[in-house]
């Protein structure tokens, strides 16, 4: 065997960070498209179109207050970041909670903490927040993943899985937190209507750890892999609106065909050198970004309906909950008990950038 041949078998077969547990958490109001439309009064045909055919039935959401002549306040760029900070807190801590119980560990337990999230901007972070509201011990390690956007659960994830492997025994957990509702833009136009149809608000959290004592307790992530497609840099994108006096969400309409070109690219960086081919994967879990990204990853990698039934599940129950979308489709997975030992699962998230964010696990 040769040094390299040696060195190659010494990382495949070191210990891998292993999921103990998912957890979730959504606000208490969810309402249907038509209920969404009807409460704002929306009336133009092309946008009540764009929500009744986005194959989403439900949404959780965080609406404006009423108003005095019944119909909804318009909130200000402030209102709108404080929804974040104090909905944020309180689904993040929720998620983490029932994540916990999950896995079998108490709030002490917790040695690094990562939060995710894109709906907002805060100084402290998520992080410092959730170790005051949970009572995490204050020597927990933190890092705040922000602006990244939908991909950014696996990016996160990736910091998660790498701390947990060079600290064997203790426990990593990130949380993805996103106030969708606290990102939007209400201006009657076709750019923000999109958005406004897609985007639900919820918090899902992952426990893992890296103990030799104890493997085998859930998946253990293998590897990664990402590409960013930086002539598509613009297609997703959160910026100022000088007009509305509000940070808005932008979506192109090409992003589905450029997520699509592309997915075959990263998947093959992701299995190369495994010996695995796209058919060998038994379970996908793709980000719920929205149907016409899920057809176009199906159609470019050859999947079934069956392959990606919890992703459109999620997006039809939830909407795109963003960089947690890919979690809750994980816990779904986790919870139906069809993963068996010694099968592989490829987990895939897509953001601005544009990215593609990839992990191959085994159970």
């Amino acid at each position: 065997m040769t040094t390299l041949q040696a060195e190659r078998a010494a990382v495949a077969a070191r210990p891998r960070a292993g999921i103990l547990g998912v957890g979730t958490a959504v606000p208490p109001s969810s309402y249907t498209q038509r209920e969404i439309l009807d409460i704002f009064g929306i009336e133009d045909p092309k946008i009540r179109s764009i929500f009744m055919q986005s194959a989403i039935e439900r949404r959780f959401l965080h609406l404006p207050p009423e108003s005095a002549d019944g119909g909804r306040v318009m909130e200000t760029q402030g209102e709108l970041l404080a929804k974040h900070k104090a909905n944020g807190i309180e689904m993040g801590a929720r998620a983490v909670q029932d994540c916990l119980k999950r896995a079998g560990a108490e709030p002490s337990d917790i040695r690094f903490l990562v939060c995710v999230t894109s709906t907002g901007f805060l100084t402290p972070g998520f992080s410092a927040h959730l170790i005051k509201e949970l009572g995490l011990r204050p020597d927990t390690s933190r890092l705040d993943v922000v602006g990244m956007g939908c991909n950014a659960g696996l990016n996160g994830l990736t910091a998660t899985s790498g701390w947990a492997e060079s600290h064997p025994g203790d426990l990593a957990v990130m949380v993805c937190v996103e106030a969708c509702s606290a990102a939007y833009v209400f201006d009657g136009t076709m750019r923000t209507s999109v958005v406004n149809s897609l985007f639900g608000d919820g918090a899902a959290a992952v426990a893992l750890t890296c103990d030799p004592a104890a493997p085998g307790r859930g998946p253990q992530v293998l590897r990664f892999a990402s590409r960013i497609i930086p002539e598509a840099i613009g297609a997703m994108r959160y910026d100022w609106d000088d007009d509305q006096g509000k940070f808005s969400f932008f979506l192109d309409r090409e992003v589905p065909y450029v997520v699509g070109a592309n997915v075959e690219t990263v998947i093959g960086d992701l299995l190369a050198g495994t010996g695995l081919l796209p058919g060998d994967i038994d379970h996908w879990v793709v980000h719920s970004g929205g149907k016409k990204v899920i057809d176009s990853v199906m159609i470019n990698l050859g999947l079934t309906r069956y392959d990606v039934r919890h992703t459109t599940g999620v997006l039809r129950d939830y909407g795109n909950l963003s960089s947690g979308s890919f979690l809750f489709s994980y816990q779904r997975l986790a919870e139906s008990g069809v993963i068996r030992p010694g099968e592989h699962l490829v987990l895939m998230t897509m953001g601005p950038g544009s990215t593609i964010e990839t992990a191959l696990l085994r159970n």
